[in-house]
């Protein structure tokens, strides 16, 4: 059983590595950091060991109304920034990937998102290749126009 919760300076973070070096050393000696300065808040997929599994990061953001399909555009005020949330930060300890760990994440994402009581309009994610961009767009995000890696979730 999976337990996700917010981060707290507490956790052991060092025995967490995924297949991503920038996500590896953000998580351990960056992201208490961006949480203390309120910069973005993390959550923790711990397992029944206790071991932490994964992570992602979430940050308020906003995107210009005129990178939303027209589709979209056309039912939303005429803002110069709509408000979004950005799923800046997502990874899967190596040793637990093809668990189905990553979706996990991510509907956890989504959900905290729509429970807040701070308006989003979507949750944005910037995929880093076209494998996650295909995972992304698996889950219901779709690209914003002209930046094809640029990816949104309507809430």
């Amino acid at each position: 059983m999976i337990k996700i919760k917010a981060f707290d300076k507490s956790i052991n973070r060092k025995t967490f590595h995924c297949t991503s070096e920038p996500l590896n050393h953000y998580f351990q000696k960056t992201v208490s950091q961006d949480v203390k300065r309120k910069l973005s808040s993390c959550f923790v997929a711990e397992n029944e060991q206790g071991e932490i599994v994964g992570f992602y990061t979430l940050a308020a953001t906003g995107i210009c109304l005129d990178l939303l399909p027209e589709s979209e555009a056309k039912k939303l005020p005429k803002y110069p920034l709509i408000p979004c949330v950005l799923l800046g930060r997502l990874a899967v300890d190596e040793r637990f990937t093809g668990q189905g760990l990553g979706r996990v994440l991510l509907v956890d994402a989504i959900q905290r998102v729509s429970r807040s009581d701070i308006a989003a309009f979507a949750v944005m994610v910037e995929a880093k290749n076209e494998s996650a961009k295909l995972f992304y767009e698996k889950m219901g995000f779709q690209a914003l126009i002209d930046e094809p890696l640029r990816l949104f979730f309507k809430l």
